[in-house]
């Protein structure tokens, strides 16, 4: 088990195979850290499939409108949808898009990120300064590379739980 330094800014994510612990970066990325936190909260993330993931590159997932497995999953549109708040501006910094880091996802748009992101399996600095970063895995590493791999993949692997640990 990780050690939770900001218990306001950590998200636990539990997957099949154990949980998967983000520490958050508000000082970084504080809109893109408080949307998930919101969403976290809300419970939206909750049963949502990873709907793209390529071996050697990243798992993407939080598509709360088309990609929750309990409520009107379509597998076809998940990665297309977002939650009903507004679309995020981009806060990119100097961070590296490194193994375990959590990246907004997003249309071609810059400014488009909204619910879903994606953990890097391996470094991906060819990233850096396109996409935000906010939020990096301290614990559970294995439990994403488990993850089943497809686009989309033919049994997605599914977020059972995401909370914050303030609320855990």
């Amino acid at each position: 088990m990780a050690e939770i330094k900001d218990p306001e800014n950590t998200i636990l994510v539990e997957l099949k195979n154990g949980t998967v612990t983000i520490e958050l970066l508000p000082d970084v990325a504080p809109k893109h850290a408080e949307r998930m936190k919101e969403l976290a909260r809300e419970g939206q993330y909750d049963n949502v499939a990873f709907h793209r993931v390529i071996d050697g590159f990243m798992a993407q997932t939080g598509d709360v409108q088309h990609g929750d497995m309990e409520d009107g999953f379509n597998i076809r549109m998940a990665g297309t949808g977002s939650s009903d708040k507004p679309d995020l501006p981009a806060e990119f910094s100097k961070l590296p898009h490194d193994r375990g880091t959590l990246g907004a996802a997003r249309s071609q748009n810059p400014n488009s990120a909204n619910s879903q992101f994606f953990i890097n399996f391996k470094d991906n600095h060819f990233l850096n300064g396109q996409y935000t970063v906010y939020g990096r895995v301290i614990a559970g590493m294995e439990h994403v590379d488990a993850i089943t791999r497809g686009e989309p993949p033919a049994e997605p692997d599914r977020m059972i739980s995401v909370k914050v640990a303030a609320d855990a």
